[in-house]
């Protein structure tokens, strides 16, 4: 179980990111990749993630499932995601400009330093750096995708000991957020 994924919290996560690089459009496996490191690092500092989300292993290496199928096209949530965002080619073309405001300081220094850590990798550096995380390495998926556990980054975090309160946590914030959508109906 990982937290549910807040769309517009992504849109502006990924907004920090194009900014810290000072773009209107990046690659969109580069971005993938940025922001499963800046998760993958705020989990390990925070026991939360900026994002969040369900984790697959792909062939390129892990990525964030529902920002996969935001810039696909798939989500439910499209209509929001297209006020900001439309893909080009392999390409993420920002339009709109997205605040910060569901952002903490620490999330958007976080997402800034990953960003700026990275300014010289390429995607294919990219998916090199994410291909030697454990977590990928014990899922490896060939050319096929599949999930990777909660366990499996934890324990790739040397964060097993705390598992059981992040997955308890985590259940909490999912069953609020599940919550707050059941009222807003």
């Amino acid at each position: 179980m990982y937290n549910p994924v807040q769309v517009d919290k992504a849109i502006q996560a990924i907004g920090v990111l194009f900014r810290s690089d000072g773009v209107s459009n990046m690659n969109y496996m580069r971005l993938l990749k940025l922001l499963y490191i800046a998760d993958r690092e705020t989990l390990s500092e925070t026991g939360r993630t900026i994002v969040g989300g369900t984790v697959i292993a792909m062939e390129r290496g892990p990525v964030l499932e529902e920002i996969y199928d935001l810039i696909r096209g798939r989500h439910k949530d499209m209509p929001l995601w297209d006020q900001y965002f439309q893909k080009r080619n392999y390409n993420l073309e920002m339009g709109g400009h997205p605040d910060v405001k569901k952002l903490s300081k620490y999330q958007i220094a976080k997402l800034q330093e990953v960003a700026e850590r990275h300014k010289d990798d390429d995607e294919w550096s990219l998916v090199n750096i994410t291909h030697q995380f454990p977590e990928w390495q014990r899922n490896n998926p060939g050319q096929s995708s599949k999930p990777i556990s909660l366990h499996d980054i934890l324990d790739a975090l040397g964060m097993t000991s705390q598992e059981e309160e992040i997955a308890a946590d985590l259940k909490h914030v999912a069953e609020m957020k599940g919550l707050l959508e059941r009222t807003a109906l």
